[in-house]
């Protein structure tokens, strides 16, 4: 079991990540003011392990969300629960170009053992805050 770590937004494509206590999940749309909507990759997802020898602000990934205490390796298929929201994991996600922006090398760091996070689509919305818990269900 985990909790949520940090809760980011982006109004726009390219945009900064805006920090936030709490954001709504929408099904089948993603994070209620996000700028990506819809689609596979309705929220994004980090954990906050993968960025402690990363050397770099965990924002720099630019997903929407990290849990703390939570292994996110090889969750294909698995559903997350986020609070009273639940999520189901559609894949890894594989960092971009963007990454050696961020910092020389982070792209290479992040492609090993799922620790660029995942992707997930929104089944059960609601409000999801800081600190609420993560956890897999069963």
């Amino acid at each position: 079991m985990g909790t949520v770590a940090k809760i980011w937004l982006k109004r726009f494509k390219r945009g900064p990540m805006d920090p936030v206590f709490a954001a709504e999940l929408v099904p089948a749309r993603g994070l209620r003011g996000n700028a990506n909507q819809g689609g596979r990759r309705q929220v994004t997802i980090i954990d906050e392990a993968s960025f402690a020898d990363a050397g770099v602000d965990p924002s720099a990934r630019r997903a929407n969300v990290m849990l703390r205490g939570l292994d996110l390796r090889a969750s294909r298929g698995r559903i997350l629960r986020l609070g009273q929201c639940r999520l189901r994991i559609l894949g890894e996600t594989r960092p971009c170009e963007r990454m050696e922006e961020a910092k020389p090398g982070l792209r290479e760091y992040l492609r090993h053992e799922w620790r660029g996070g995942v992707f997930a689509e929104v089944l059960d919305g609601g409000l999801v805050s800081l600190g609420d818990e993560a956890a897999w269900e069963v």
